[in-house]
């Protein structure tokens, strides 16, 4: 992997960048539509590469884990090869999903012990099995196994979560460079910044990873329930002392408004399940803001869904029709909703690439944000 900053925004610490990976190029600031499954819901993979436009999607490691499971994952040639997918994956450790299994898990020194959500059966995730797993995934960006601590969260106990994270991380990239890959590409693994939303620990835990010097970093334990502000802060904290010349990824953040605001804080790599999740209940982004697509206002509504959306079924058909899907419970709604989510997400994105080569990224940024977090 290798990672060339191209442009740098002088009013922020916004910049463009180039990610090479063996599956192919990722222009950064990018969003990645999650995957957990080996798809994102409700979106063909060719219109993913060719609507949305992804250039990199998101796997998860707990229920690839589960399911298809590993032996199918390995003589499949990996989750590439067995979902059709060749441009760049990244995959998450797993730990999130332990965190929320919080009265399904036991955290010890030797990993995390955890039941099935599918089945209750009783299985250990460790740093070292959880490369191996996904090694055998094989995505081209794999993560470090960590805690990731819950909000409101007790200083002692974040404190903790975090030195066991930076213990699990040391076995991470132990167990990471005495294995190879699978399938004849590079991984690369990211550790994760932890520290809840206490300045102190995040500065050491930035301190840590960023001592660690590896290819690219990711903060993680944020957007998960805290306000807005704290997040940024935190996050301004972190990127101060992550190095500059790597890859830095917010994990799970959030709203188009989120984002933006990230970048101008250094972040390149997103991803969220918000934009799919949220348009399966019929919740649309847009330049103008927030709609709720189930609302009366709509039913009359024949207006295109967004004249200016790169999905062309959010051209073609009107607000009343998509309204009309949902509230009979069509599953075409679904999918619209969903493909018009994930082309604005990476609409936003590329905007905000063109404005930061353009210079004028502060001030389109500071506009457009009140804009994006309003409800229609």
């Amino acid at each position: 992997m290798t990672f060339t900053i191209e442009h740098a925004d002088a009013k922020s610490h916004a910049r463009v960048a180039r990610i090479t990976t063996d599956h192919g190029p990722i222009e950064t600031p990018i969003f990645m539509p999650v995957g957990t499954l080996g798809t994102v819901k409700c979106v063909h993979f060719t219109e993913l590469k060719e609507v949305v436009q992804a250039e990199i999607i998101l796997g998860n490691t707990y229920h690839l884990y589960l399911r298809p499971g590993l032996e199918v994952l390995e003589q499949a040639g990996g989750l590439h090869q067995f979902i059709g997918w060749d441009k760049p994956m990244l995959t998450d450790s797993g730990g999130y999903q332990v965190y929320s299994l919080s009265n399904q898990r036991k955290l010890t020194e030797e990993g995390a012990w955890f039941k099935s959500h599918i089945d209750g059966s009783k299985h250990l995730f460790t740093p070292e099995n959880v490369m191996d797993i996904q090694r055998t995934i094989g995505a081209d960006f794999i993560m470090a196994f960590d805690e990731c601590t819950p909000y409101p969260c007790e200083k002692d106990y974040a404190t903790n979560s975090m030195h066991l994270t930076h213990r699990w991380l040391k076995r991470c990239i132990e167990h990471f460079n005495n294995t190879e890959p699978k399938y004849g590409h590079e991984q690369t693994l990211l550790p994760i910044v932890q520290g809840s939303v206490y300045n102190d620990l995040r500065q050491q835990s930035a301190e840590f990873v960023a001592g660690c010097d590896m290819p690219a970093n990711a903060i993680g334990g944020l957007s998960v329930g805290e306000p807005k502000e704290m997040m940024y802060e935190m996050t301004e904290t972190v990127t101060a002392i992550l190095p500059k010349d790597k890859p830095r990824y917010l994990m799970g953040v959030g709203t188009p408004a989120n984002i933006l605001e990230s970048i101008a804080r250094g972040i390149d790599l997103f991803d969220c399940v918000m934009p799919t999740r949220n348009a399966r209940h019929g919740m649309l982004f847009t330049w103008d803001g927030i709609i709720n697509i189930k609302n009366q206002q709509w039913t009359k509504d024949f207006s295109p869904i967004d004249e200016t959306s790169n999905a062309p079924t959010s051209r073609i058909h009107s607000k009343a029709y998509l309204r009309h899907l949902f509230k009979t419970n069509e599953l075409l709604g679904m999918q619209i909703a969903t493909l018009h989510n994930l082309a604005f997400y990476l609409q936003v994105v590329k905007a905000a690439r063109q404005h930061i080569i353009d210079g004028t990224f502060a001030t389109w940024k500071d506009a457009v944000v009140p804009k994006l977090e309003r409800r229609i």
